[in-house]
C-alpha cells in the first residue's frame, strides 16, 4: 500500500509514527531502505519527512559527546527575577555550548544543559559569563556522572512495527552514552566542518559533507562511522511536542539513597514517560526529563509510577512554561523553529 494522504492536524498517523521511529532508530537511513521496510514507495517517505520537517514537528542533528573528547556535561540552574528570566532564557539559547534551555513555571527559574567542548569554555561559561550575567540571582551547576540508557527512546513507537520490520531496520545507531573511549579523540578542522553541518542537518548528504570538508564521499563515510565508533558523533531527533499531542514537559529532580541510586535509574530508564536520566553531582543525585499527555497523567505518574520505587527520599518536580532551545535547535512556540 502507498497511501501518502498526511494529515495537518497536530496528531501523527501511523505511517508517520513508523518513520519517525526508524530515524529515532536510525537518522540517517536511506529512504529508499526504509520504504522497502514499511511497504511504500522511496519517494512516499520523502515527502512524509519533508511534511514532518515543514511543520515544525521534528529536526534530525548530529550531535557531539563531549565526554569522549574529555569533558562532562552539566545541568544548570539559574534562578532569575520574574521580569529577567525569559530574557536571561533567550540569551542562554544562542550559547552553542548550551541546549535544552527552558523556562520553567515558576517564570523565575531557568534551566539548561551544558556541553563546553573544553577546559577553557567550562570555566568561562561556569565561572565569568554566567556569574556575571546580570539577570542570575544564583547559579547550581550538576554534573552528569552517570547517564541511564532507555530501553527505547522517545516517542518509544517500537510496538508500531512488526517483529519483522524491525529485523530489517537492524541494530540501532550508536546514542551518546557518556562513556569515553581508551583513547582520546582529535578533531580536525575538516571534523569540525562536518560536524558543523551535521548540526543544522543530520541527513545532510555525503556529497554535501565531502564538499564542506574537501574530502570525497567515501572519506566523510568513513570518518563519519569512525567518530560514531568513538562516541564521538551520535545523531538525535528534536521534536515539538505539543504537535504530537503532548501538553506537559519538565524535570524531575530526586534524592536516592546511594544504595538504591543505580536501581532507581535504571526503572526509570524504562517507564514511557522519561525522554532522559542521569546520576548527578549536587543536591538531587538524580535528574529526569519527563514528558505527559496532560498534568493528570503527570500526577498519575508521580504518585504511582515513581512513588512505587523504593530509595527515594525526595522529588521536586519543575514543569517547563516554555522550551526555547532542545539539543540543537530553537523552538518557536509550539513548533522546531526553521535551521538554516
Amino acid at each position: 500500500m502507498d497511501d501518502d494522504s498526511s494529515s495537518e492536524s497536530s496528531e501523527l498517523d501511523v505511517l508517520d509514527k513508523q518513520i519517525v521511529h526508524a530515524l529515532v532508530h536510525d537518522a540517517r537511513i536511506p529512504f529508499a531502505r526504509l520504504g522497502g521496510v514499511l511497504g511504500v514507495s522511496e519517494q512516499t517517505v520523502a515527502r512524509r519527512y519533508r511534511a514532518l520537517r515543514q511543520r515544525g514537528i521534528l529536526h534530525v542533528a548530529g550531535q557531539v559527546n563531549a565526554v569522549p573528547l574529555g569533558h562532562a556535561r552539566w545541568v544548570l540552574r539559574l534562578k532569575s527575577t520574574p521580569d529577567k528570566a525569559l530574557r536571561l532564557a533567550e540569551s542562554l539559547a544562542r550559547f552553542p555550548d548550551l541546549s535544552w534551555v527552558t523556562l520553567l513555571s515558576t517564570g523565575s527559574e531557568v534551566t539548561c544543559v551544558g556541553r563546553p567542548r573544553s577546559i577553557q569554555r567550562r570555566d568561562a561559561l561556569l565561572l565569568q559569563i554566567l556569574p556575571r550575567a546580570p539577570q542570575v540571582l544564583e547559579l547550581a551547576a550538576h554534573e552528569v556522572i552517570h547517564r541511564f540508557p532507555l530501553d527505547e527512546e522517545w516517542p518509544r513507537y517500537r510496538h508500531l512495527l512488526t517483529a519483522a520490520q524491525l529485523d530489517e531496520l537492524g541494530p540501532a545507531r550508536p546514542r551518546c552514552s557518556g562513556v569515553g573511549p581508551n583513547a582520546s579523540v582529535d578533531l580536525s578542522a575538516a571534523d569540525e566542518a562536518m560536524l558543523t553541518l551535521l548540526g543544522r542537518d543530520g541527513r545532510a548528504p555525503y556529497a554535501q559533507l565531502a564538499a564542506a570538508t574537501g574530502w570525497t564521499a567515501p572519506r566523510v563515510a568513513r570518518r563519519m562511522a569512525e567518530l560514531t565508533a568513538a562516541g564521538v558523533l551520535y545523531f538525535d531527533v528534536d521534536f515539538a511536542i505539543e504537535r504530537m499531542g503532548y501538553g506537559v514537559r519538565g524535570a524531575l529532580w530526586l534524592r536516592v539513597r546511594p544504595a538504591d541510586l543505580d536501581a532507581v535509574g535504571r526503572a526509570m530508564a524504562t517507564h514511557p514517560e522519561i525522554v532522559f536520566a542521569a546520576a548527578t553531582t549536587g543536591s538531587s543525585n538524580l535528574f529526569a526529563s519527563i514528558i505527559c499527555r496532560d498534568t493528570a497523567d503527570l500526577y498519575r505518574y508521580v504518585t504511582e509510577r515513581l512513588g512505587a520505587l523504593a530509595g527515594i527520599t525526595d522529588v521536586e518536580v519543575t514543569p517547563s512554561l516554555r522550551v526555547l532551545k532542545q539539543a540543537q535547535t530553537l523552538l518557536d512556540t509550539d513548533r522546531i523553529a526553521l535551521v538554516r
